[in-house]
């Protein structure tokens, strides 16, 4: 097993060091195991208000730099996540590079785990795409730096119940920017990706008395979700065609584009998935000169750290779903801010995010 630490110091002509100062990571971690195949990155962004927390996502990237920026890019936005939630943790991430179907298997994830014990707590690792409890469970065989366990084990076991609620309340302070009510009864909503997260938001959206449209890569899952919640499916090719009132990503990042953004027809871009501004500057702009109101991705799907943040200190699920329910205000006050300074409204989360940020900082170099 190789381990290859890197820190914001030196070596400032290295192009992965050039990638870190981009977004002022303060460490990468590489990991390579020849033996069984793994190969992933851990980023640390920022631990200023606590150690670094974020998945563990299992991908089959075209290169290892698509790896890196993926994985710089999630981590940087745990950072904000946690800050704007109130919470007392960092920003980290983890990617590990390959098809999970093909090699994902208990040596290859306990490996992993000895990455993240080698951290010493740095690092906090829990489930992302492609990655399970029970994955979390084998890791844990390895390291106590581990959240998002099976119930049976003491921990929080599904966050996709508290992601998607809090995903629907910020959907409602949205509405209530937009139209000046935050019910979604009769309003058209889809929902790009229905995996845990998006079924269950298609539920609450259901329940409410939404039409709801739905697509997925997967047609077993697009079947099963369209009986049961009565939502109607759209393929990929048309879905960005329909007239809907709210668009809510809740797969991979970057879907709001400039081609989406061409085509789209929506009053609110409200969703769980992570990035999904392809440019944060460029489409962050964009959306609100087509006059869309965007919810940020990282206050919108915070339910999911705020889940695993009570796990780390004894999980109690109605603590997790108050917290979480918190997030309709944060939406809402964050569009206040973005209006009152004239400001798109992804630069009012970085804000908010960065004046705690601030805050505890000055208070940390005091003490």
């Amino acid at each position: 097993m190789e381990v290859k630490v890197l820190n914001n110091a030196d070596l400032s002509n290295n192009p992965v060091i050039a990638q870190m100062s981009l977004y002022n990571h303060e460490q990468i971690v590489f990991c390579n195991d020849n033996a069984t195949g793994l190969k992933a990155i851990i980023a640390i962004h920022n631990t200023i208000l606590g150690p670094s927390l974020g998945g563990t996502r299992m991908w089959n990237y075209n290169n290892e730099m698509e790896a890196l920026n993926d994985v710089l890019r999630l981590s940087r936005g745990m950072t904000y996540k946690s800050s704007v939630a109130g919470l007392n943790l960092g920003g980290g991430k983890a990617v590990i590079i390959g098809d999970p179907k093909k090699i994902k298997n208990e040596a290859l994830l306990r490996r992993f785990g000895k990455f993240v014990n080698s951290l010493g707590g740095k690092y906090i690792t829990a489930e992302d795409v492609a990655m399970t409890s029970r994955d979390m469970e084998i890791i844990h065989m390895e390291t106590d730096h581990v959240s998002g366990l099976p119930e049976n084990m003491g921990g929080s076991g599904d966050p996709s119940p508290v992601t998607a609620y809090g995903v629907y309340v910020s959907m409602k302070a949205s509405a209530k920017e937009v139209w000046g009510s935050d019910s979604l009864s009769g309003k058209k909503v889809l929902v790009q990706g229905i995996g845990h997260v998006g079924e269950v938001l298609v539920s609450h959206l259901t329940k409410e008395g939404a039409k709801v449209y739905i697509n997925d890569i997967s047609e077993e899952r697009l079947k099963a979700v369209a009986d049961a919640h009565k939502a109607e499916v759209v393929s990929a090719d048309k879905m960005f065609d329909l007239d809907i009132d709210v668009y809510a990503p809740c797969a991979l990042g970057a879907t709001v584009n400039d081609a989406t953004l061409a085509k789209l027809k929506c009053k609110i871009i409200c969703g769980a998935a992570n990035n999904q501004l392809a440019n944060e500057v460029v489409h962050g702009e964009a959306v609100g000169k087509q006059g869309i109101l965007y919810a940020p991705d990282y206050v919108v799907n915070a339910g999911g750290i705020i889940n695993v943040y009570y796990e780390l200190e004894g999980y109690n699920r109605e603590r997790a779903m108050r917290h979480a329910e918190g997030i309709y205000n944060t939406t809402f006050n964050l569009f206040q801010l973005a209006k009152k300074d004239s400001i798109p409204t992804y630069m009012a989360a970085n804000r908010l995010g960065e004046q705690r940020l601030a805050s505890i900082a000055a208070i940390n170099a005091v003490l």
